[in-house]
């Protein structure tokens, strides 16, 4: 009889880090070079970084993951699941008496806003943000440069410059 694989158990998955070429299907967006698919575990250690009182978006934990793999990026599908399954696992460490548990709520799309795909939707980590000190307002972060990046990292490039970067490099 098939049993559903609890979320600790998705948490597991020895064919992954792997790094591989950018497919061409993705350079359009993320341009060339190479990126890490991570794994679920690298993803929530890197979630687990974030410092109480602060949130961080998807896009920057890509960005601590690329580095900690010195790749140029990190697969953002593959961080997105695992970002939503690293919050689901908490919830059922949670369940099971754990309470240091993952802090998914710190997570926040790319624009500030809350996730309604985080376990108890964006009501519960709105609750959760709230009280670390933590400003929402229409489903968003309200204070500027509240974001900060995992592990002190400088912050992001603004995408284009970054395209321009490698394109630099290929010319020079």
């Amino acid at each position: 009889m098939y049993r559903r694989k609890t979320w600790q158990e998705k948490m597991v998955n020895p064919g992954l880090p792997k790094v591989e070429a950018i497919p061409p299907k993705m350079q359009k967006r993320l341009g060339e070079g190479t990126m890490v698919l991570p794994s679920p575990r690298d993803v929530d250690e890197a979630m687990r970084e974030i410092p109480t009182g602060t949130v961080t978006t998807v896009s920057r934990l890509r960005q601590s993951l690329a580095a900690k793999y010195s790749t140029d990026t990190a697969c953002p599908l593959v961080t997105g699941i695992f970002v939503w399954v690293a919050a689901n696992a908490a919830e059922e460490d949670a369940r099971l008496g754990n309470r240091a548990i993952t802090p998914y709520w710190r997570v926040v799309k790319d624009d500030g806003s809350l996730n309604p795909k985080f376990p108890g939707g964006i009501a519960r980590q709105a609750r959760r943000l709230r009280a670390e000190g933590i400003r929402i307002a229409g489903g968003k972060v309200q204070a500027p440069g509240i974001c900060q990046t995992v592990r002190n990292e400088p912050p992001p490039l603004p995408r284009i410059a970054h395209r321009r970067s490698r394109s630099l490099r290929k010319a020079g």
